[in-house]
């Protein structure tokens, strides 16, 4: 070790102490030397101000140092945090006034910088709690959303929220930003009245002689999953344990949507995997800025008011989050590298959920539409590319964010579907899963320490030495590129996909088919994923002749117009692909609707970060300019099209237009 106490890019020194992973790690995308302190509590204070759009405040950390020696306490941070001064304090060593500490900030990527912290190494002993306070402003960082009034769905008053994953929270507050490092934090926040502040945190409390939001995170989380919103919110409780938050203007509506479904899957997950350990599970709904679709911060999921325009979709993204509660939150991947031991976990407990509340064949429908996409994004890239790997090896400066793909949904969720094929009872796997989160639970592990648990937990199969099955090898599974090497059966969900593939079928030809044939499948009664799969389907076939757009037009057009934007913006881009042009003033109206000028920002927002490939050919072949200010908008269909499908989230321009 360095005087830092930083190791050398290719140790594997892993830190002492509860919450870290069992089995030794670097993580390139930290700066921190996180490994040489165990960090108790941290506490955040700040002041939010809406009128020049900063928080300001003072983070104290509580940090125990574990190796000897060390001179220098290293954290994320980023250029657009203001550091003002940096103190520390002994508790008990009889010194009562804190200790100014000298400090600088040195670049590490594009996405953060290392705030180096001088310590006073007569105080550093090894065992002995020290207090690190930071007093610090935030700028203009990739953490931190302020919307102006006209940016928020009630467009009456500004609102702010925080999105920290995957590394964006050093942005928020200077810290040990690693899966790795969980500890437990409380916050006070400060605001002007007529704001109300929710953090992911288990506790709340409000005084308002004051205008001071109390928060307390009881339970130990890493950085990225401390999460902050304020503005004009209200709530109706929709469960003994469960919350909806929205703006005023939408409250109404997400209440309707939800009902008493949030407590009916909680119970299910609890069934399967055991007690949700969270204690409250509610949801604030935030405007169409929101980056992503949602976003499992404990205690409070941040979800974007889009989704609930399609029921279905709203259904599995809200189950898909709260499966977070047990996969990704509670037991937690400890490296960027292995995502997928948070979403391809999480991706199975959804189904797992979906499959006991709505059947299997709901669920095999779901599946279907997401390996066909999983499929669609191999043809893309190519069965050799790197990021189809479970276990992506980060170059330095890679921003994790970038390599959040469909791989780490559903080739995880496939080998986690393996793994309960080869246990031979679908039961005894759910077992396994609650017996897991017992054992981990609010850990970070690696995807070793799952696969050791797994074959002790099942010492017939490591006694058949399953790990090593030929072609099916786990070492195979998390380090091989292209497609999963198992697929889970399907057939059960065969009544609602057999009729999708058929009408596919009598589509594909070169001729429309007979019409009285067509009429026989009637798509107002399909469900949004059966419409959504067979257009998925009839865009994998496209180009299409004319005459077969023409049928399709005629046929779907005005149907598709009152349905949610999930099936509009599929059908949007099949006209686009094929060259449509009688349907190109549809595209048109939709764009105008979805990413309207009348919200957007004086700044030009570069086009492949607001909207997928098929949303910018949409753009260039139907704005007036190709250089028209976009708002700094995601709605849900592209966020989520975008997040499931597209080869990277840093594609760039070039690469997406034709």
């Amino acid at each position: 070790l360095a005087h830092d106490g930083r190791a050398p890019p290719d140790s594997h020194l892993a830190v002492p102490g509860p919450g870290s992973p069992l089995c030794p790690l670097v993580d390139v995308a930290s700066a921190s030397n996180f490994r040489c302190f165990q960090l108790r509590h941290f506490h955040l204070d700040l002041r939010l101000n809406f009128a020049v759009k900063e928080m300001s405040g003072w983070l104290v950390l509580d940090l125990v140092p574990v190796q000897p020696g060390v001179q220098i306490l290293v954290l994320d941070s980023h250029p657009s945090l203001l550091i003002h001064s940096i103190d520390c304090k002994v508790p008990g060593s009889g010194q009562e006034e804190p200790v100014s500490l000298t400090y600088r900030v040195d670049p590490f990527t594009d996405y953060g910088s290392s705030l180096n912290v001088s310590l006073p190494t007569a105080a550093l002993k090894p065992g002995r709690l020290i207090q690190i306070t930071i007093r610090y402003t935030t700028t203009d960082g990739p953490a931190i959303w302020w919307l102006d009034s006209e940016l928020t769905c009630g467009q009456s008053r500004p609102l702010v929220f925080t999105q920290g994953h995957s590394v964006c929270n050093r942005s928020f507050f200077p810290s040990f930003d690693t899966p790795a490092v969980k500890s437990t934090y409380t916050a006070t926040v400060r605001v002007p009245d007529g704001v109300t502040v929710l953090m992911s945190a288990s506790r709340s409390s409000y005084s308002k002689q004051d205008r001071v939001f109390q928060f307390s995170m009881e339970f130990p989380v890493p950085s990225y999953l401390v999460a902050l919103v304020a503005g004009d919110l209200q709530h109706v409780d929709v469960g003994p344990r469960s919350r909806v938050w929205a703006e005023p203007c939408l409250l109404s509506c997400a209440v309707k949507k939800l009902g008493g479904s949030v407590e009916r899957w909680l119970a299910v997950a609890e069934q399967l995997f055991g007690p949700y350990l969270w204690g409250r599970c509610d949801i604030v709904f935030l405007p169409p800025s929101f980056p992503i679709v949602a976003m499992e911060n404990p205690c409070l999921t941040f979800i974007i008011a889009s989704i609930l325009e399609s029921s279905e979709f709203l259904l599995i993204d809200v189950i898909h989050e709260i499966s977070h509660g047990w996969f990704g939150n509670a037991v937690t991947n400890a490296t960027w590298e292995e995502m997928w031991l948070s979403e391809g976990l999480a991706t199975y407990a959804q189904r797992r959920i979906t499959t006991e509340a709505y059947g299997e064949a709901f669920t095999c429908l779901e599946t279907a539409v997401r390996l066909d996409a999983l499929h669609r994004q191999l043809r893309l890239l190519g069965d050799n590319n790197p990021v189809s790997k479970l276990q992506v090896k980060f170059e330095p400066g890679v921003n994790p964010s970038s390599l959040m793909n469909l791989f780490t949904y559903e080739k995880g969720f496939c080998f986690v579907s393996y793994l309960s094929e080869i246990c031979g009872d679908v039961r005894r796997f759910d077992c396994f899963l609650r017996d897991y989160i017992s054992e981990f639970k609010f850990k970070s592990v690696v995807a070793q320490d799952l696969i050791d648990y797994f074959l002790g937990y099942f010492p017939e199969l490591k006694d058949a030495a399953i790990a090593q099955r030929e072609g099916l090898e786990f070492e195979r599974w998390l380090s091989g590129c292209g497609p999963p090497l198992y697929e889970p059966d399907l057939s059960a969900g065969g009544a609602l996909t057999r009729p999708v593939q058929d009408l596919c079928d009598l589509w594909r030809s070169s001729d429309p088919p007979d019409l009285k044939t067509v009429a026989t499948f009637d798509l107002s009664a399909w469900s949004t994923f059966q419409i959504v799969l067979f257009l998925d389907r009839m865009l994998d076939l496209s180009p299409l002749p004319h005459d077969v757009m023409a049928g399709l037009s005629g046929c779907y057009s005005s149907l598709f117009d009152g349905l949610n934007a999930e099936v509009q913006i599929r059908w949007l881009q099949m006209v686009v692909r094929n060259s449509f042009y009688p349907e190109l003033p549809r595209v048109r109206a939709f764009l105008h609707k979805h990413v309207s000028n009348d919200t957007a920002p004086s700044s030009t927002v570069a086009l492949h970060r607001v909207l997928p490939s098929h949303c910018t050919e949409f753009y260039r072949r139907t704005a007036p300019s190709s250089t028209v200010a976009l708002p700094r908008v995601l709605p849900s269909h592209c966020t989520e099209f975008y997040r499931r499908t597209a080869p990277s989230t840093t594609v760039t321009l070039h690469r997406v237009l034709p």
